[in-house]
């Protein structure tokens, strides 16, 4: 299906909300955005990067402001909907459509396409890997053949994680030591435990 129709039943599907986020839309689509579909929302866009979102639920409807977080929020009514995990988007929640307040919604909306414009986006900061413990059988394994020790090094830090995880996650030690015996060669040609199953 395409988006625009995945838009259309959004909007059509029957739901106590479906008048308020009509009414949502329409004061939407006087800024300019475009209108798409992603995570099961109908999502506006400028430059193609993400703006705000229309959602509804079973107790509220409302705005995503994808980079929230940079509007003034001169109304306080802006939530994060996940403290601590939600870095950038923020909700404007509504109960009821009398709730509707047109020129202060429509204020949100275009500070938030001049923040985009003007290239306030939040950029996540992925979190960098840490190192798994090498568990003991494999750090023996390694201490008598120093080119497979080597090899091991070579590795990227995802494909060493993956082997420690790959012996530790084994319950019985007999289990464990067929892991290792599988798992040697394979370090040995610097490969790594899945390499076979990923696409080029």
């Amino acid at each position: 299906m395409e988006r625009l129709e995945k838009v259309e039943r959004y909007y059509e599907e029957e739901h106590h909300f479906s008048a308020a986020i009509d009414k949502l839309r329409q004061l939407v689509l006087k800024t300019g955005l475009e209108e798409t579909f992603k995570w099961m929302f109908p999502t506006y866009t400028f430059g193609g990067k993400n703006v705000i979102a229309i959602c509804k639920f079973k107790n509220h409807f409302g705005i995503w402001f994808f980079n929230g977080v940079f509007l003034k929020d001169e109304l306080d009514v802006l939530e994060n909907a996940q403290e601590g995990k939600t870095q950038a988007m923020r909700h404007w929640k509504f109960y009821d459509i009398s709730e509707i307040k047109e020129a202060a919604i429509l204020s949100y909306i275009l500070e938030a396409i001049e923040n985009q414009k003007n290239g306030r986006v939040l950029v996540p900061v992925r979190k960098k890997a840490s190192k798994k413990a090498v568990p003991q059988l494999l750090k023996d394994a390694l201490s008598t053949n120093k080119e497979m020790a080597a090899a091991f090094e070579q590795l990227s830090l995802y494909n060493q994680n993956e082997y420690s995880e790959y012996i530790t996650s084994a319950k019985q030690d007999k289990t464990k030591q067929s892991r290792l015996t599988k798992i040697l060669p394979l370090i040995q040609s610097g490969k790594g435990l899945n390499d076979k199953y990923r696409k080029n």
